[in-house]
């Protein structure tokens, strides 16, 4: 990255978007989409990724994954270094050039993309197309499977009480959380309770959880408190970078429990089985 004073660039002050408006969906499954897998999911989740290529194949669609994508450019976007995070994301669009829907298993660049993006090119308006394409174009993963693939999970696991932790960004700027929510009630089995702080961060932040560890790591111990709490047996998210803060959080309490990525858990739930609507 470049040196210089983060934020020198722009001296705005940021604030977190409102939620998405209520979108139109295709009235058809798309054939082929683009996954963009995330840093977080592709040096500590794999897993998560491959089930949630399996998912999709499942409904009959193919998954292009473009070898050469990397970071959203969140973290140096949040960090202040704007001209940086441009650039990452100037590299992103080259990748993502044709008119097919990009699936992303994470709220927060999910957001990157369909909110933060736009700001970052508002001054090229040439680009400024090209990303608006975009964000138009751009689902979440649960957002995806509920609304435009419209599946049908068919339980096939033993009852078991479910805690579902969603990400600050899915929450409250792709207002993605209830999708989550409407696929685990699909699973007879399947109880999802509610628990304290449900709405509250977990404390990773991306950066913000290497630049105020103290806060950050105050917040995660309430969060986990309030999963195990819950009576839960499970954790679940669809953001890779809140399951690593949970989970690092469990393991250093020496607690047994543990978070898993929804795609993993729906996967593993349904048996390889759903019964997706007709295109």
């Amino acid at each position: 990255m470049s040196q210089h004073t983060p934020g020198a660039s722009d001296n705005t002050t940021r604030v977190a978007p409102p939620p998405r408006a209520p979108r139109s969906y295709p009235a058809q499954k798309p054939t082929d989409v683009y996954l963009f897998g995330t840093c977080v999911l592709d040096l500590f989740y794999p897993d998560a990724g491959m089930d949630t290529i399996h998912l999709l194949e499942r409904e009959g669609i193919r998954v292009h994954f473009p070898q050469g994508q990397t970071c959203c450019g969140q973290p140096a976007y949040t960090s202040g270094y704007t001209d940086d995070a441009r650039e990452v994301a100037r590299a992103q669009l080259k990748l993502f050039a044709r008119d097919w829907p990009v699936v992303i298993p994470s709220g927060s660049c999910a957001g990157m993309f369909c909110h933060h993006y736009p700001e970052l090119f508002a001054a090229e308006p040439d680009t400024l197309k090209q990303v608006e394409s975009l964000a138009g174009r751009t689902y979440e993963l649960a957002e995806f499977l509920l609304e435009v693939c419209k599946v049908r999970f068919e339980d096939s696991g033993e009852p078991v009480k479910v805690a579902l932790h969603t990400s600050c960004s899915a929450r409250r700027e792709m207002g993605t959380h209830m999708h989550g929510r409407a696929l685990l009630a699909q699973l007879e089995q399947v109880e999802r309770v509610d628990h304290d702080h449900e709405s509250e961060c977990c404390g990773f932040g991306g950066t913000f959880s290497v630049r105020m560890p103290d806060i950050s790591g105050a917040m995660v111990r309430d969060k986990t408190a309030a999963l195990k709490g819950s009576g839960a047996a499970e954790v679940v998210s669809a953001d890779c970078g809140c399951l690593l803060n949970i989970n690092g959080a469990f393991e250093k309490q020496y607690d047994r429990l543990r978070g898993e990525h929804l795609a993993s858990f729906l996967l593993r739930r349904s048996g390889g089985k759903t019964t997706g609507a007709q295109s």
